[in-house]
């Protein structure tokens, strides 16, 4: 037998504003996107916002559907927007702004898992790390400097 320890680490940053301005904007961009999103059913709205390496900024929000596999998360509005109008474009950074609007959420909310597997595709294709922040409605923001920190055991066109 072999073991194998993985372990990751993220930053938490207690304020936006002990980031970058341009990491803020970035933040400011998805909280706007998370106004606009349609989750009449879960009551739960999520925004999200990419900069891709040629500075356009892409924004992306969940939108949810009576049938629920049938919605969509933000995170994957955005990159699929990014791959259909972009698609030589590498995506630098990624925030990520969630909560629900019936209870508090002052913790930071990472993507879920077909989010973070869609994120880690694009991640390999690119061949470069993609940055994420994440947060809750309020509070802190989680960094982790690549979405391979976030799901370490990839599943990608190498095993198939």
């Amino acid at each position: 037998m072999k073991r194998i320890k993985i372990e990751t680490s993220f930053e938490v940053y207690d304020s936006i504003k002990e980031l970058a301005t341009p990491i803020q904007n970035l933040i400011l961009k998805a909280t706007e996107a998370r106004k606009k999103a349609y989750a009449p059913y879960s009551k739960f709205l999520v925004g999200a916002a990419l900069e891709l390496e040629n500075g356009q900024l892409i924004a992306g929000n969940n939108q949810e559907n009576a049938s629920y596999p049938s919605g969509l998360c933000a995170e994957r509005t955005a990159i699929y927007y990014a791959g259909a109008e972009f698609p030589n474009q590498k995506i630098i950074r990624m925030a990520i702004v969630a909560g629900s609007t019936t209870n508090p959420t002052p913790k930071p909310i990472p993507p879920c898992g077909a989010c973070r597997q869609a994120l880690s595709e694009y991640e390999v294709k690119q061949n470069m790390p993609m940055e994420l922040y994440f947060m809750g409605t309020s509070g802190q923001i989680a960094y982790s400097n690549s979405v391979e920190n976030i799901l370490p055991w990839i599943f990608d066109k190498t095993v198939l």
